[in-house]
């Protein structure tokens, strides 16, 4: 039996996805360069990836100009959303809270952060008052 693929990017995606998300639309080249410092493949591996990327409508191909244009199909804050709904969801039987003890128990947090937190929570408070 063959598996579904997977509605998330893998890890090479994702590595690709941070560096079109960056750059908003590139050609494979400075995708391909400005991934050599974490992860060492050929100019046509990165460029098949792209490719299947674009099959799977993750990214999206501008054919109109030489060389092609790539930028992703979907925004990053909507990828991460979705990521971390899953994520809850699956490993932390649907208790965002859960997540949010585990990743600040599991984490140093400056003291900027911690307050960056604060004023989101305030935030948050506010609105549901």
């Amino acid at each position: 039996m063959s598996r579904s693929p997977s509605s998330q990017p893998n890890d090479v995606e994702l590595a690709i996805l941070r560096v079109v998300w960056k750059l908003k639309k590139c050609t494979v080249r400075e995708v391909h360069e400005a991934l050599q410092s974490e992860r060492k493949a050929g100019h046509t591996s990165t460029l098949k990836m792209m490719q299947v990327m674009c099959e799977k409508g993750i990214l999206v191909r501008d054919d109109s100009q030489r060389p092609q244009l790539y930028s992703s199909a979907v925004p990053e804050s909507k990828t991460q959303k979705k990521i971390v709904g899953d994520l809850i969801h699956k490993v932390f039987d649907g208790s965002a809270r859960k997540l949010i003890m585990h990743a600040v128990q599991s984490n140093q947090i400056s003291r900027e952060g911690i307050a960056e937190i604060r004023q989101m929570l305030d935030q948050l408070e506010e609105r549901q008052s």
